[in-house]
């Protein structure tokens, strides 16, 4: 579940960011993203609408997104207010289908995220060929 600090609660919160917000439309969700103010928390709402099916379908949807918006706060996602309302396809839609719309979207907007460790970068070298890449430390770079 996304903590208190990372939902979108208010209606007019809700008005503003889908009105003023940029649309980016996918296969199964329409996302609106609006940037706040440096150093502020992502904020996630959802409009999942009865177009989407019975309320098993529709909480099930709700829940797929809520653990995709999870995912991207806990991976550093910040300064961004998104409200993402589901169409009828993403009932038939699974999480990672779902996850990844997500992100094409916070990425297309160029979400800021917070600067995380970066990972170990492979070394590659012409005069090693057929032998197994090696990992590079931060002063071979």
């Amino acid at each position: 579940m996304l903590a208190k600090a990372n939902r979108i609660t208010s209606a007019d919160d809700y008005r503003f960011i889908v009105r003023r917000g940029a649309k980016v439309a996918g296969a199964h969700t329409v996302s609106y993203i609006r940037s706040r103010e440096a150093g502020s928390d992502a904020r996630f709402g959802f409009i999942v609408s009865k177009k989407v099916g019975t309320a098993v379908r529709r909480n099930l949807v709700r829940r797929r997104l809520k653990a995709a918006g999870r995912e991207f706060v806990d991976g550093g996602a910040t300064a961004v207010d998104v409200v993402v309302r589901a169409l009828p396809a993403s009932s038939d839609a699974d999480y990672a289908e779902l996850r990844d719309e997500l992100g094409a979207a916070l990425a297309s907007r160029g979400a800021r995220r917070r600067p995380v460790e970066a990972a170990p970068r492979v070394a590659t070298s012409s005069s090693t060929v057929g032998s197994a890449p090696t990992v590079a430390s931060a002063e071979d770079l």
